[in-house]
């Protein structure tokens, strides 16, 4: 029964759903006329997006040979389904820990070196108060980070070079032997670290300049009314301030920690340093490519991938509870 005044709950429920489409239609209207009225800035974004679809996302399907006996006749999904054979395989191959041992050692010893060096230029340059000097320095350290591979490879190899190279004049000079450092394996991992290191150092401090240019100027007003000497002015102010960069920027290294530079350390490398120098990268390309042996070498990289995943969650989590920053 339905008393005047009053409407059933049938009724109402209709209309509430007929409003409900039309404030739907209406908030489609309004976004589309925001695409319509910005479509240079759509159309800017969408060169990306179909990067990461392409190359990203899509290469995902062919992810599934790690668990096959891939056949270029038969195509993957026509390959037989072995499961995790090949990831079993590469677990018990005498390699394994080899390369491990190596793909981590290289790359804790590059976090270890690498990432504090462009936080402790940038707050060296930060205290700097020539202005002509302070852009010197940046652009001498920036240059060598356009350098290519390529180029930079081969720089290293005449440097270091026997007979040849400047290093061994100056080790000549002071009365040691000639030595092949590129034929040394202990030699390995410093060599491809501290390289690496001159290359970017310039590039990561910019991040920290920035964050450095962002702090308020009444932190450091304050501070030296307090009498702050310039040590407890970096400490109090400078690394409080440049804190929530450093931190994602440390997320995010140690969720490639696995994934050390190809392409330098395949061109460092030779017979002699092998031993020190291959890592999971370098392996994937020899035995895929190289040995044709796809299925084992997307086992190898997929492994990589999901344990660089891993990494990632937890050191993310890790910085969540110790500090207000992380990725999500």
């Amino acid at each position: 029964m339905v008393f005047p005044g009053m409407e059933s709950s049938s009724i109402l429920d209709t209309k509430a759903g007929v409003r409900g489409r039309q404030g739907f239609q209406l908030t489609a209207r309004r976004k589309w006329k925001g695409v319509k009225r910005h479509w240079q800035l759509y159309l800017l974004v969408l060169a990306p997006i179909a990067y990461f679809i392409i190359f990203k996302y899509l290469p995902m399907y062919g992810a599934q040979i790690a668990f096959r006996e891939f056949s270029i006749v038969k195509g993957i999904t026509g390959s037989d389904f072995v499961g995790l054979k090949h990831f079993i395989a590469f677990f018990e191959s005498p390699n394994f820990w080899i390369l491990i041992k190596n793909t981590l050692g290289i790359s804790v010893y590059s976090l270890i070196i690498g990432f504090p060096a462009p936080i402790l230029l940038a707050l060296a340059l930060n205290e700097v108060r020539n202005v002509r000097f302070k852009k010197t320095v940046q652009m001498v350290t920036f240059a060598p980070y356009f350098i290519s591979t390529v180029v930079m490879v081969s720089m290293i190899i005449i440097f270091l070079s026997p007979r040849l190279g400047f290093v061994d004049h100056i080790v000549r000079a002071v009365g040691l032997e000639s030595i092949n450092f590129l034929g040394v394996p202990a030699y390995f991992k410093s060599i491809f670290v501290l390289s690496n290191v001159w290359q970017g150092i310039g590039y990561g401090a910019v991040v920290y300049l920035a964050a450095l240019a962002g702090i308020n100027p009444e932190l450091y007003e304050a501070a030296k009314v307090d009498g702050a000497s310039r040590i407890q002015k970096i400490r109090h102010v400078d690394i409080p301030g440049i804190a929530p960069a450093a931190i994602i920027l440390l997320i995010l290294s140690v969720g490639q920690i696995m994934n050390v530079g190809f392409e330098k350390i395949y061109l460092l490398q030779n017979p002699l340093n092998t031993s020190t120098s291959e890592v999971i990268s370098t392996y994937v390309y020899k035995i895929g490519l190289l040995g044709a042996n796809f299925s084992f070498s997307a086992a190898v990289d997929l492994f990589n991938s999901v344990t660089n995943l891993i990494l990632l969650v937890v050191i993310n989590q890790f910085a969540k509870r110790i500090s207000e920053n992380s990725l999500w």
